[in-house]
């Protein structure tokens, strides 16, 4: 019989060494267990226009919040500059994790529009200077890893030599607060109660995630999407996902539960550091097909004719 293997961080894993705490292996399994039924019937050609925060994008793939990949590749070039030129040339959104100021300003010079994502410091001080730096460089938006806070001790965790901290509700208001008209969006938010709490602070968008496995045995992001659109159906924030979107076909299911657009994460890696830009851009292509097939298939002819009807699991919709 053929040996199971399951994903892992460093790829496919055999049964014996898979840790059945992994989140991305439970979200990978939780992904590939939703199907889809097709509505063929008058179906159009897809557009895959996405607005957003005042402009509008491309595509609904957007980049992922990358952080440390500062070591010069073969362009000459740092990854965080080749997967920001990919957004630019592309028009897609581009996010970008912990990064100093002087590597966040060459990122953002690309000139794609930009979110920038803010450790959840213990020193507040800081948040507050990274916010408005980011401001001053018109970023797209601006938000914390708010589930970035405690380390496998189970104390607050350390990184680069920096300590993190909690997150309270009166801490996200005040950074929402300090945003002021720039959107401020809520990374890694993975129930109901965080989605209740983020939008009381003013949030303008969540993201929801378990960035990339942080939390043993974490629910599937495109659960808590779905419990969170069901409780929270008039909501001004917008709600993005991502975890495991390694196809178009990972994300139309996100984007058919209610996503508002959704990230690819460690999916465009091996093109990036392979061939920089050019990898970026031929994955990202090859996700648009797939999303704009999907989409075609089910009589979506645009973002905002999802339907999350069209997705079943164990054979029942949703």
């Amino acid at each position: 019989m053929e040996e199971r293997k399951w994903p892992g961080p460093k790829g496919m894993i055999p049964e014996p060494e898979r840790n059945a705490a992994d989140a991305n292996m439970i979200n990978r399994r939780y992904l590939d267990e939703l199907h889809v039924e097709m509505r063929i019937i008058d179906a159009v050609e897809p557009d895959l226009t996405l607005k957003l925060f005042g402009e509008t994008f491309a595509s609904p793939i957007m980049m992922p919040a990358f952080s440390h990949l500062n070591k010069v590749g073969i362009t000459g070039r740092t990854p965080m500059q080749e997967y920001a030129a990919a957004a630019h040339e592309m028009n897609l959104v581009n996010w970008v994790g912990m990064e100093p100021d002087d590597e966040y300003e060459s990122i953002i010079n690309e000139g794609a529009k930009t979110v920038r994502i803010i450790k959840p410091f213990k020193d507040h001080d800081e948040i507050f200077r990274q916010i408005a730096f980011a401001k001053e460089k018109n970023s797209l938006a601006i938000g914390v890893d708010i589930d970035h806070v405690f380390g496998k001790n189970g104390k607050y965790d350390v990184v680069d030599g920096i300590d993190l901290g909690p997150v309270t509700l009166e801490d996200l208001k005040a950074y929402v607060k300090a945003a002021g008209d720039t959107p401020f969006v809520a990374k890694g938010v993975l129930s109901v109660q965080d989605a209740r709490k983020c939008m009381e602070a003013g949030c303008s968008a969540i993201f929801v995630s378990h960035h990339h496995g942080r939390l043993p045995f974490g629910i599937p992001p495109v659960f808590a999407l779905q419990e969170i659109i069901q409780v929270l159906p008039e909501r001004n924030m917008k709600i993005f996902v991502d975890c495991s979107i390694e196809t178009g076909y990972d994300a139309f299911k996100a984007l058919a539960l209610g996503a508002d657009a959704v990230s690819v994460g460690r999916g465009i890696l091996p093109g990036l550091l392979k061939e920089g830009k050019e990898g970026v851009i031929r994955k990202v292509n090859r996700m648009n097909e797939e999303l704009s097939e999907m989409m075609g298939y089910t009589g979506t002819g645009s973002l905002e004719e999802m339907d999350s009807s069209v997705i079943l699991h164990h054979g029942r919709h949703l």
